[in-house]
Formats: C-alpha cells, sequence, structure tokens
C-alpha cells in the first residue's frame, strides 16, 4: 500500500500567496480607524454619515462576494483572485486622492468589492488545495494575514498621524504597493484543482494534486472529488437552498452574522471613540491600535496551532463564552470613566479571545461546510450575510453611542455572545480531520 509524502513547502508557499489577499483585507479595515478623526474633519461628519462612510466597505464587500460567487464557480478561483487584487489597487489610489466625500465613499465602496471577492476567494482557494490534516492550519493563514495588515496598517497610521491635515491621504495610498504585491503573486498561483476536476479538466487536476502531495494521493483525491460531482449540473442558488445543502447553509450563514454581531469589529473600527470616551488623547488612541494589533497577532498564532489539535467547536464555544462576560466587564468600565489602563486590559481580552475564536474559525467552517458542487456559491451567500451584519453593526454603532453611551452598545454585544454561545454548541459539527468529501458525506448525508 503506497504511503502518501506531502510537499509542505509547495503548499505553504501556495497558501501564503492567496493569502494575502486577507492582509489587504486587514489594511482596508483597520485603515479607517487611523483615518476617522482626520476624515471627521475633512468632510465635517456626523454620527449617521461618520457610520455610512466607514460602512461603505461593507456595501461594497457584499456585492464583491456576489461577482466572486459567480466568477469563481464559472471562471475558477485564480481570475477573481486577480481581479480582486486590481481593484485593491485602483481603489487605494483612488481614496489618497479623492476632492470630495462623495468620490471618497465611492473609492471606500469599490474597495470593500475587491475585500469581499478576497474574503471569499482566499479561503476558499486554500481549502481545496490543502490536505484534510493541515487545512485548518493553511485556512488560518488567511486570518494571520488579516491580523498582520491590520497591526502594519495601525504602525504606519500612527507615525503618519502627525504629518498634517492630509495624513489619511498617505494612509490610505500606500494600499496600493502591497496590492500590487498581490496582483504578482497570484499571477504564479495554480488554479484549484477541486474546480478543474469539477470541469473536467483532470489531467490538470492531477499535475497540481501531485505537485501537493506524492504516491497515491491525487488518485484518491481525484476519485472522491469525482463521486462528490457526480451526477450534478452546473451550480445556482436553488442547488445552495435544497433540502440536502440547506443545513449547511443555515450555520454558514448563522457563523457569518455571529463573527460580526459579537461586536469585536467595534473594537477595531473605532477605537479613538472608545478610548476618548474615557479622556485618552490622539497620540494615546492611536497608540492603542498598535496594542490592538500586536495582541491580534499573538492569538491569531495560538489559534493556528491549536484549530487542527482542540477542533473547532471548543475554541468557537470558548471564544463566544468568554466575550460576553468581559464585555459587561468593558461596559460597566467605560460607564464608570475608569482608567485608560484598566480600560485597556479589557479591551485587548477580547481581542485576544477573538483571535483564538471567532476570526479564524468561522473562515475555516465557512471554508469546509459546503459541498464540493456548490462550495464557491455557498460560500458568498454565507460571506455576502457576514458583510451585511458587518455593514448593521458599523452603520449603527455611532448612533448607539450618541444615545446609549459609548458603554451601552456592549451590553447588547454580550447577549449576542451568548446566543452564539448556544448555537454552536447545538447546531456547529465538528470538522478536523476530515476530508472535504468526508465532511460533505457527513453533513448532507451523501
Amino acid at each position: 500500500m503506497q504511503t502518501t509524502t506531502f510537499h509542505h513547502r509547495y503548499i505553504l508557499g501556495i497558501s501564503f500567496i492567496s493569502a494575502l489577499g486577507g492582509y489587504l483585507f486587514g489594511f482596508d479595515f483597520a485603515v479607517i480607524s487611523g483615518a476617522l478623526p482626520f476624515l471627521r474633519e475633512t468632510f465635517g461628519l456626523n454620527a449617521w454619515w461618520e457610520g455610512f462612510l466607514t460602512g461603505s466597505l461593507a456595501l461594497g464587500c457584499m456585492a464583491g462576494c456576489a461577482m466572486a460567487g459567480a466568477l469563481a464557480e464559472r471562471f475558477g478561483r485564480k481570475p477573481g483572485l486577480l481581479l480582486a487584487a486590481l481593484i485593491f489597487t485602483l481603489s487605494s489610489l483612488g481614496m489618497a486622492f479623492s476632492n470630495s466625500f462623495t468620490v471618497f465613499t465611492a473609492m471606500r465602496f469599490a474597495a470593500g468589492i475587491g475585500v469581499g471577492m478576497a474574503s471569499i476567494l482566499s479561503p476558499l482557494y486554500i481549502a481545496e488545495i490543502s490536505p484534510a490534516h493541515l487545512r485548518g492550519r493553511n485556512v488560518s493563514i488567511n486570518q494571520l494575514t488579516i491580523v498582520i495588515g491590520i497591526l502594519i496598517t495601525n504602525l504606519v497610521n500612527y507615525f503618519l498621524a502627525g504629518k498634517g491635515v492630509d495624513a489619511w491621504r498617505w494612509m490610505f495610498g500606500l494600499g496600493a504597493v502591497p496590492s500590487f504585491i498581490f496582483l504578482l503573486g497570484v499571477s504564479r498561483l495554480p488554479e484549484s484543482p477541486r474546480w478543474l476536476a469539477a470541469q473536467g479538466r483532470l489531467e490538470e487536476a492531477s499535475r497540481i494534486l501531485a505537485r501537493i502531495g506524492a504516491g497515491d494521493f491525487a488518485a484518491n483525491t481525484l476519485r472522491d472529488i469525482s463521486a462528490s460531482l457526480s451526477g450534478e449540473s452546473r451550480p445556482n442558488l436553488k442547488m445552495v437552498f435544497s433540502k440536502a445543502v440547506r443545513p449547511a447553509v443555515m450555520v454558514g450563514i448563522v457563523l457569518a452574522v455571529f463573527q460580526q454581531l459579537c461586536g469585536i469589529n467595534i473594537v477595531f473600527n473605532y477605537t479613538s471613540t472608545i478610548f476618548a470616551s474615557v479622556g485618552a488623547d490622539l497620540n494615546s488612541q492611536l497608540f492603542e491600535t498598535i496594542s490592538i494589533g500586536i495582541v491580534n497577532l499573538v492569538f491569531t498564532l495560538v489559534a493556528m496551532w491549536q484549530v487542527d489539535k482542540l477542533g473547532r467547536r471548543p475554541l468557537m464555544l470558548a471564544g463566544s463564552l468568554g466575550l460576553s462576560v468581559v464585555y459587561i466587564v468593558l461596559a460597566l468600565l467605560l460607564k464608570q470613566q475608569a482608567a485608560v489602563g484598566l480600560v485597556s486590559v479589557f479591551v485587548l481580552a477580547a481581542i485576544a479571545l477573538y483571535a483564538t475564536s471567532l476570526a479564524p474559525v468561522t473562515w475555516v467552517l465557512i471554508s469546509e461546510i459546503f459541498p464540493n458542487k456548490v462550495r464557491g456559491l455557498a460560500s458568498s451567500v454565507a460571506i455576502v450575510a457576514l458583510w451585511g451584519a458587518y455593514f448593521v453593526l458599523v452603520f449603527t454603532f455611532p448612533i448607539l453611542a450618541e444615545k446609549l453611551g459609548t458603554y451601552g452598545p456592549f451590553y447588547l454585544y454580550a447577549g449576542i455572545c451568548f446566543l452564539g454561545f448556544l448555537f454552536v454548541r447545538r447546531k456547529v459539527p465538528e470538522t478536523k480531520g476530515k476530508t472535504l468529501e468526508q465532511l460533505e458525506h457527513q453533513i448532507t448525508g451523501h
């Protein structure tokens, strides 16, 4: 009996290139936190327009997700990643040179299209080229590059903040550099072997699988893929919501919405607002974004180390329940105008819990639980829901904070996290160590 030797360096290399989309996701996600104090002055924003400007990225993400699902199924994963990289590059320059609120918001919407496409295609691609025992770690690389993007962007924002009223232009414009690097990297990627097999291009799929694993890996994987695709036509929404697939789709949608409505992205996007409410000056506010980025990076590495050991469910359960408790304490501290240092401790505790659970594991689960034939389209449905929830979250926070105080919304987020804990406990299956085809059989029953 042949054994399989995996080509780890090759697998890791193409996973990292694909995951550079995550870096750009992190950039566009984090840059707004450092730029908001400048944008408020430049464009004269009230609470409603501040929420809309911040959330315009999410609206673009929803459009990008809708595009990416169809593109990924029809033309492949690689062309979609190339288009996302090009959109990232052009939108970064567009935001930097914006001369009005309307133009800036339109460019941020365009950036969201790139983010939305990458948020589907990067983890989807990595899941489809990764052996089962490495898939959780490899898909988590996408989350690692997101947090690296957040940290580097926060550092750049901190050092640019003293460069005058137009510092925000440099903050956004510098995003064109990693975007162009991503474009060059993606041009060298192979296509997903699972997509190639779905198109009947079995010889090409076999060659790529042979570069991933030696021995009987390519033959066995192709056999399993072909069996999972037999008797199916071109994927469509009717198939996504069919009786067999619907349970997985509903789990994916709820997890995606929960990852956003858990509230942590308020901490990322409105760091300056939170710390200003307890008396921190602009320099301290921007420094807190760096602390958040460092903690986010460290605990994402912890998650990558544990996701294929402890499994998905234990991490999700611990993170959701832990966040619920931390948010209640944080709300009380903000209400009592506690010292900046004490508030910072609990903000960082929330980031650590999120980074080891909901942040990476949600993306891993979404990339795993759908059948091969509809994975691209079903992933897009779940992630459209994710970005819709993100828009609701960031749009409503300035309005809620104005009416309830900065602390008020955190009681709501604590309740949502507890409900998420109950959902994961009852509905989310463990997926570690199983091939995508085994999971398809387990979840859909065929």
